[in-house]
């Protein structure tokens, strides 16, 4: 027997906009390619503390080193998400 997934309230990505916290974040975390936020992203609205970590992190990771170019962290990143079975 198949289960539902998991699912965690967010603050919708339309709320964003308005005079809140998330206002601010919007820019940094918004797919510029689809611009939307990822789903990834938008589990972490109601706590904006922790979507700026999030994000912060990814940032870092994806900027990395001089040891990996770019195009090696993102290869790395494909394929964990696929042997995750993660659309992402």
């Amino acid at each position: 027997m198949m289960k539902d997934p998991a699912w965690i309230e967010i603050v919708p990505e339309t709320e964003w906009h308005k005079d809140n916290p998330l206002s601010h974040l919007l820019g940094k975390v918004q797919d510029q390619e689809y611009g939307r936020v990822d789903n990834i992203m938008a589990v972490h609205s109601i706590n904006p503390r922790s979507l700026e970590a999030h994000n912060a992190l990814y940032s870092s990771a994806m900027s990395g080193t001089a040891s990996l170019r770019k195009v090696e962290r993102e290869l790395i990143a494909f394929v964990v998400s696929l042997e995750n079975n993660c659309h992402y």
